[in-house]
């Protein structure tokens, strides 16, 4: 990989010019201003190697260059900081409006998002944060993550389809079964595909069944065993059995096919996780453990200095609420605009830091009682601790239960005083 030459810059006042680059699938536009604004370069490449050769070419007489990109992950960010460009990733949000001041009457084209990116860096850019790439463990682990959660969507997808299916054809299979993402349920659907097929096959093979997938309980077994025995008593017609059938056997095989790889995913996740240096930071989180603490790494990552304070993370979290207030009126909303993988994990890290702490649980019932919905008292919770996981990542030492109680001893915690107070 040709790397371009470029002087060390530690701030956006180095900067000689600036780029705006507006990314597609295909082709990239690029305008680039000088220090007074002049448009000194305006062209389009193709997302290719010839492609990125010539843009590293027709860029290199500009070595005090910066790049303002409407993202912060991709194909184009990543070829960006593999040729080693000062890259600031603009919100779409805020990208709209940079373009609005360059056009109000609504115009739209890549060259006028591209300069109006470019211009942006120029008078604005002052403010902005570097993106810093993420050390190659730590980036490899985020993808891992994002892409295991986006085939858990996928398998949730296929359940929803399969027991629709099985709910036109084949009801006693849904009444047998209450966990559908488990791969026992698809294999039933392949084994006894159809509700005659059940019938037919007799109690040996389904005490077979169940004993092979470790499902024989003394209080659900009987029960199962009785509705496998009756199960063509209440079923659909001929036709919509055959043709349903056939969906719900081809929808069974993709999930199988898809539970295999999400158990390769996890496999390879936790490997990563075990050969991280801060392996020990994350999985000392209360409520993180196996599955959680490796994807909070991968979406938080390792260096504090990315965020700079507890306050950016937080809001790129989509912890931090949105103030609005004008006149009279002074209100707070959810936070839309943020990394919204960050706030799941944050979300779903929260709920499980309740069950698993004391003061966790208090915080979170004492905001319900407040009025505040799940949610949003989830959200509470999850900025409270975003600071702690920020604090524990500047002084890299592992969460302590003890310390953060001596610690909200000493400061007189709210929350401390409602766990020591004895209940009504």
């Amino acid at each position: 990989m040709h790397h371009r030459q470029v002087n060390c810059m530690k701030d956006w006042k180095d900067l000689t010019h600036y780029a705006g680059f507006d990314w597609a699938k295909e082709h990239h536009a690029v305008v680039i201003v000088d220090a007074e604004g002049h448009i000194v370069a305006d062209f389009e490449f193709a997302h290719s190697l010839e492609g990125w050769k010539g843009f590293v070419e027709k860029t290199s007489a500009w070595p005090q260059l910066g790049v303002a990109i409407e993202t912060s992950q991709g194909a184009a960010v990543d070829q960006l900081l593999q040729r080693e460009y000062r890259v600031y990733p603009v919100q779409p949000v805020a990208a709209r409006s940079y373009c609005q001041r360059k056009a109000p009457s609504g115009t739209k084209t890549d060259h006028l998002d591209a300069w109006a990116l470019a211009d942006a860096l120029r008078v604005d850019g002052q403010d902005w944060k570097l993106l810093q790439p993420l050390d190659p463990m730590t980036q490899q682990l985020r993808l891992l993550c994002r892409d295991e959660v986006s085939l858990i969507e996928q398998r949730t997808a296929l359940v929803n389809q399969l027991q629709q299916a099985l709910a036109e054809y084949y009801p006693t299979a849904l009444e047998a079964f209450e966990d559908w993402t488990q791969a026992f349920t698809w294999e039933f659907v392949l084994a006894f595909p159809t509700p005659p097929a059940l019938v037919g096959a007799g109690r040996r093979r389904w005490e077979k069944f169940l004993h092979t997938h470790k499902l024989w309980r003394s209080e659900t077994a009987p029960k199962r065993l009785q509705l496998f025995a009756q199960a063509d008593q209440f079923q659909a017609s001929e036709p919509i059995i055959r043709a349903k059938s056939q969906l719900a056997v081809s929808l069974s095989k993709l999930l199988c096919t898809l539970g295999q790889q999400l158990k390769l995913y996890r496999q390879q996740i936790e490997a990563l996780f075990q050969e991280h240096p801060d392996r020990a930071l994350f999985g000392s989180l209360p409520g993180a453990k196996k599955v959680l603490a490796p994807r909070l790494l991968g979406v938080v990552g390792n260096d504090p200095d990315r965020y700079g304070s507890p306050e950016v993370l937080q809001c790129i979290a989509g912890t931090a609420p949105v103030s609005y207030q004008t006149g009279q009126i002074n209100k707070v909303r959810i936070r839309w605009a943020c990394d919204k993988f960050m706030r799941h994990t944050v979300h779903l890290w929260a709920d499980c830091f309740r069950k698993k702490s004391a003061w966790g649980q208090v915080y979170y019932q004492n905001k319900r009682k407040e009025g505040m919905s799940h949610s949003c008292a989830l959200r509470c919770l999850g900025q409270r601790l975003l600071k702690i996981l920020f604090r524990i990542l500047e002084s890299k030492t592992p969460y302590d239960a003890e310390l953060h109680a001596r610690n909200q001893q000493k400061h007189g915690s709210w929350v401390l005083k409602l766990i020591e107070a004895p209940a009504a």
